[in-house]
């Protein structure tokens, strides 16, 4: 068995012989473009982390400046939080100056409440729907509340389809129940009493530990006596 083996190598070694000078040969023709792939390949991974690191760079500043904002919200002081007070930029700045940052994108959102609070509502859907919904929390939020700017503008149809999309965009037991309840408000108003005991009913049963669900019995007998 040995002794065969033996036989055997020197067609074995021919062969990698072979296909050695076979990719010397290759390399040899492709030098130049393979090479040039190379170092394409080189920049571009040198390019996307130097571009990680100033974008980096820049968040922290936009988070330094977005911080002063946010309490002017919390404050209600929603045209120092929007414009700022001449020592922080306010939200407009910040989603203008640091657009690709995640401090920018949410100055988006912050800038779109701060329009709903102010009842300019067009502008609210704007900023709102120019946020980028990376965050499922933050995400399903600026949906309802874009939902909320296009039902205080006297769109209910197209208010009811975003709190049906924040609900489950959601997807949690905090934010889900609350856009359920106004999703159900609306079909209530539009006399469509069938759909919003399906979502009342959706509460009760997926979602009976919130705060919505722990009253929404009520809801339920009531909507039934109307179906009658």
């Amino acid at each position: 068995m040995v002794k065969k083996n033996k036989e055997e190598n020197p067609q074995g070694i021919k062969n990698v012989e072979e296909t050695l000078t076979k990719t010397e040969q290759f390399l040899e023709e492709n030098y130049k473009p393979i090479l040039i792939s190379l170092v394409v390949i080189v920049a571009i991974v040198g390019i996307v982390w130097l571009g990680k690191l100033y974008l980096n760079k820049r968040n922290d500043e936009a988070q330094s400046q977005v911080y002063q904002a946010e309490r002017y919200l919390e404050m209600d002081s929603l045209k120092l939080a929007l414009n700022g007070d001449g020592n922080y930029l306010g939200f407009l700045d910040i989603a203008s100056d640091y657009k690709f940052t995640q401090a920018g994108n949410l100055a988006k959102y912050s800038a779109g409440i701060c329009y709903l609070h102010l009842g300019e509502y067009d502008k609210a859907i704007d900023f709102l729907s120019k946020y980028s919904k990376k965050d499922k929390v933050i995400g399903s939020l600026a949906l309802g509340a874009t939902g909320d700017a296009y039902v205080e503008s006297g769109n209910t149809d197209k208010g009811l389809s975003l709190y049906l999309e924040a609900a489950d965009f959601g997807g949690n037991s905090f934010n889900t129940p609350i856009f359920l309840m106004k999703a159900a408000e609306i079909y209530e108003l539009n006399g469509k009493f069938p759909d919003a005991l399906k979502i009342y009913e959706r509460i009760q049963k997926e979602y009976p530990e919130s705060s919505e669900g722990t009253s929404i019995d009520k809801y339920i007998a009531r909507v039934k006596l109307l179906i009658k």
